[in-house]
């Protein structure tokens, strides 16, 4: 059985990751807070970002602006968009 949790991007209870999505501090904070439909949501958009931002994983740079971007998407700050991109409509 998945663990539930009370998901910090989408307000409301849903099963949990089964383990943190990266190492550190970072990692289990979402582990404990983001719902795995949330981490799917970002995996989505961050692919757009890299495709269409063309960035490197490689580049320190650009795995610093993804984090931080991140983190502003499970906020509910305002984030980026990959350009051209529109969301659909629930």
């Amino acid at each position: 059985m998945s663990r539930l949790i009370h998901c910090q991007k989408l307000k409301r209870e849903l099963p949990g990751l089964t383990r943190p999505p990266m190492p550190g501090a970072l990692g289990q904070e979402l582990y404990n807070s983001i719902s795995q439909e949330a981490w799917d949501g970002w995996l989505q958009h961050q692919t757009r970002l890299i495709n269409e931002k063309r960035l490197s994983l490689m580049d320190k740079q650009h795995r610093s602006y993804l984090t931080e971007q991140l983190k502003a998407y499970m906020s509910g700050e305002s984030y980026d968009q990959a350009d051209g991109y529109i969301p659909e409509e629930d």
